[in-house]
């Protein structure tokens, strides 16, 4: 799966194993390891788990 945000690509392989949130930062664990994504507002970051949790 992949997500736009900003012109970058962020992608994630199924299965995702864990999920972090602290604000603006998301942590995402899936089958490869352990990855940041880091947002500019709190809007942005909630905008990309909703995308994530209906993928």
């Amino acid at each position: 799966m992949s997500y736009t945000y900003n012109n970058a690509v962020y992608s994630i392989t199924s299965p995702v194993q864990s999920i972090s949130v602290n604000k603006r930062n998301v942590v995402v664990t899936d089958k490869i390891g352990s990855k940041l994504f880091t947002f500019s507002n709190i809007s942005e970051s909630k905008r990309f788990l909703t995308w994530l949790y209906q993928a």
